[in-house]
């Protein structure tokens, strides 16, 4: 985003929508920081700027820039998922879908937050110990489309200098004892982020009702949140589980 200061009145507005705190007042009119700035529109669509000072400069729909539109704008449609905001639907339909079947668990990784963002580097620290560990990442995930093909988990370079709102990262583990011996290994790199990731683990209630799970998970200190995402199988299943 990019403010034209000859026509911007310093009314503020921008200012105060901006939830990446990228703008600022100076010398009477509002200043922002492009470099932090993730492009995902809520100045321009929300602030309703009354001099029309805010616009998108034709430079910011290009490569690799384009890439914190479609991560964080989620009225741009992602091209390799062809879904809004982060390219993801992630597993919200698993009850149809069956992504995630019995016996397989999926690992989320919600990196950035509103306020925080995330640089697309600092994901390269998973993304290079998912492959060191064989943890498949999911080719429909759109953190796939932005690494090397040479098996290494590096992102393409001309993608590493660039911020997004957040994004979510979907891995595939079978079993439970894969999926805990994959936490152990995980949860580490993550306290050396340098921004917010919210973990989410995908599985299926058994038949009884219940979800051992949880209390493995507790008995190894990883707390579980009481608050979850729980389908009911409102579809017609589109295969077995």
């Amino acid at each position: 985003m990019r403010v034209n200061r000859e026509k911007c009145v310093g009314c503020g507005q921008c200012v105060m929508f901006c939830p990446m705190d990228c703008f600022e007042m100076r010398d009477g009119s509002a200043l922002i920081n492009e470099n932090e700035c993730v492009d995902c529109g809520v100045c321009l669509k929300s602030a309703r700027c009354p001099a029309g000072a805010l616009f998108m400069p034709e430079e910011n729909f290009e490569y690799p820039r384009a890439i914190r539109m479609q991560f964080s704008d989620p009225t741009v449609k992602h091209p390799r998922q062809n879904t809004g905001g982060r390219g993801t639907e992630e597993a919200k339909t698993n009850d149809v879908t069956a992504k995630f079947r019995r016996g397989e668990y999926g690992l989320m990784l919600e990196f950035g937050r509103p306020c925080v963002g995330v640089w697309l580097k600092e994901i390269e620290k998973v993304t290079k110990r998912m492959y060191e560990l064989g943890i498949e990442i999911l080719d429909d995930n759109p953190i796939f489309g932005l690494l090397d093909d040479d098996g290494s988990g590096n992102l393409k370079k001309e993608f590493a200098d660039e911020k997004v709102l957040s994004t979510i990262l979907e891995l595939k583990i079978s079993g439970e004892d894969e999926l805990m011996s994959s936490l152990e290994r995980i949860l580490p790199i993550l306290d050396t982020m340098n921004t917010v990731v919210s973990v989410g683990i995908v599985t299926r209630f058994d038949d009884g009702g219940g979800l051992a799970l949880v209390d493995r998970l507790e008995n190894a200190g990883i707390p579980v949140r009481p608050a979850a995402k729980i389908n009911v199988g409102l579809g017609r299943p589109l295969k077995r589980d």
